[in-house]
């Protein structure tokens, strides 16, 4: 055990901490049920942080074929789960409710990146091939109907096809194919997610209703001032006027109660785990184990980025938990995966250059 937290990577590791403890904390005060099964998730998602901290990430370039397979596979039986509020995103397995599109995130990331590390996206036809991998499991996703997890899943492909080496002209096609199609996407929404749109721009339009979760974060965010009003004091999520307190707009609650200073400690956090996730994908010389780190990357700051700026009503809702704080063990658990995976990835710089150091030492004594 003890070797384990020697080779620890601390940068990756604190804001786990942290980000748990800020996430404990405000689940502490609404209700014990919810703080007591957000501490399992996290003792448990810690095993899986150390178990996967252990194992090599270069076994997951062999398994990239079966990895594929096995998300098509989970987010295919979620269509025979329960349904909950119109929609189909989750199964009951030993107890618990897990959501698969929440546990394929680490996946996909892997079998992306690795296409990409065996093929550089220097033409059409190699973006095209990518692209097939991405659409299936893309397709599943937004017919449960998640679109958050949808939009996350597309952002790890571009973020690891954009640092695989897309050229510029394909780039600015693609960006110019998709706002060439974006208006076409309207007739594909939900009716909900269309309300969700159009009360962005104006919540005010249904103060009651649809505009009705953006205005409530917004006041609990405005509400909190500097210090914010203490822990458990928070008024919009202890007298549920905020909705999603513990998940969607756990930010919010967390600004009403712990101010603007708590709201900064918890993207700082973010901050330097993404500073350090980036770190080690340059350092990383594998194209597969860069990559992979690279759509990590894109994938947390993605979510971190769509959380808060919803909490903040500058981006329209679309039901993305924030990595670690948001309430949840199919979130926490998928995170400490891929928090996991990072850490051996780190880890292995580490050996790597301790194997270089030694043999010139050897070298020096004998001189």
């Amino acid at each position: 055990m003890l070797r384990i937290f020697k080779n620890l990577d601390w940068l990756i590791f604190l804001p786990i901490i942290f980000l748990g403890g800020f996430s404990l904390s405000l689940l502490a005060s609404p209700g014990e049920n919810l703080f007591l099964s957000q501490l399992v998730f996290f003792v448990v998602g810690l095993f899986f942080f150390f178990l996967f901290s252990q194992i090599d990430w270069q076994l997951y370039k062999s398994l990239s074929n079966l990895l594929y397979l096995l998300s098509l596979f989970l987010l295919l039986i979620t269509f025979l789960g329960p349904q909950v509020r119109g929609a189909t995103r989750w199964i009951d397995l030993f107890g618990f409710r897990w959501q698969p599109s929440e546990m394929i995130k680490p996946l996909m990331a892997v079998v992306i990146a690795n296409f990409f590390a065996e093929n550089e996206p220097r033409d059409l036809k190699t973006i095209f091939w990518g692209l097939l991998f991405l659409v299936p499991p893309l397709f599943f996703i937004f017919r449960q109907p998640d679109l958050g997890n949808a939009i996350i899943l597309s952002g790890v492909w571009l973020g690891i096809v954009y640092s695989a080496g897309l050229p510029f002209h394909l780039g600015l096609l693609g960006l110019f194919t998709f706002f060439f199609f974006l208006p076409f996407g309207w007739f594909i929404l939900r009716d909900y997610q269309k309300a969700r749109i159009v009360h962005f721009l104006n919540p005010f339009l249904d103060p009651g209703g649809a505009g009705y979760n953006s205005i409530q974060a917004m006041i609990a965010v405005g509400s909190g001032q500097f210090f914010g009003r203490g822990l458990g004091q928070g008024t919009q999520s202890h007298l549920l006027f905020l909705p999603e307190y513990h998940t969607d707009f756990i930010f919010a609650s967390l600004v009403e109660e712990l101010g603007f200073i708590g709201g900064f400690l918890v993207i700082l956090a973010y901050a330097v785990l993404l500073f350090r996730i980036l770190q080690i994908a340059r350092q990383i010389h594998d194209p597969f184990a860069s990559l992979l780190l690279v759509g990590i990357f894109s994938q947390i700051a993605l979510q971190v980025f769509i959380n808060i700026g919803m909490n903040l009503g500058i981006i329209p809702i679309t039901g993305i938990t924030l990595p670690l704080l948001s309430y949840g063990g199919s979130s926490v658990l998928s995170m400490m995966i891929t928090l996991g995976i990072v850490a051996n990835v780190s880890k292995s710089i580490r050996k790597n250059r301790a194997l270089d150091i030694l043999p010139s030492l050897r070298y020096n004594e004998l001189s």
